[in-house]
């Protein structure tokens, strides 16, 4: 299945099933989030299909900004174990030992900005699903990632999401 009909299937479901709408949001910035999963599925796009959609077809903002926010944080939180279990032989393991140069920058950047690299990262693509496996890897105490994980996934979820549901609403009045 290409991109575009995935989102396009998805997005009809929205409109089909709003009800369901914050729990699809979840499970799209959950699959976002997981290191290898994010890679397969253009959760980012849909997702702000679906802030679009919240302004223009009366959805309500804040439960589908908080399915969001617990996917993402879930998906991280997911991912930062995986990488505690797999430890720093993660590295010679697929898919890291496929990217050794942006696995080295995404250990620098976590070793520079510490748990700040865990929320810096989740704004930006390549590193959203790769800084919390490698937390996890490098053995960020877990309080402190947590923590950083769920503000985080909260901020980017409502600036994921906040200018289409604006933009339209401001747009039908």
């Amino acid at each position: 299945m290409d991109i575009e009909a995935l989102k396009d299937s998805t997005l009809a479901f929205v409109e089909t099933h709003k009800a369901w709408t914050p729990v699809i949001a979840a499970v799209l910035a959950f699959c976002e989030s997981v290191a290898v999963l994010s890679l397969f599925v253009p959760a980012t796009v849909i997702l702000m299909a679906v802030g679009a959609l919240i302004g223009g077809a009366g959805l309500a903002f804040w439960p589908v900004v908080i399915g969001a926010a617990l996917g993402a944080a879930t998906g991280d939180w997911l991912s930062y174990e995986v990488g505690r279990w797999l430890g720093p032989g993660a590295k010679q393991k697929w898919p890291l030992n496929r990217y050794p140069a942006m696995t080295l920058k995404a250990e620098g950047f976590i070793g520079r900005w510490g748990v700040a690299a865990v929320a810096l990262g989740r704004f930006f693509g390549p590193a959203r699903a790769l800084v919390p496996l490698l937390a996890g890897v490098l053995g960020m105490a877990r309080l402190p990632f947590q923590f950083a994980n769920v503000t985080s996934a909260a901020v980017w979820a409502f600036v994921l999401l906040a200018p289409g549901a604006g933009l339209l609403a401001w747009f039908d009045r």
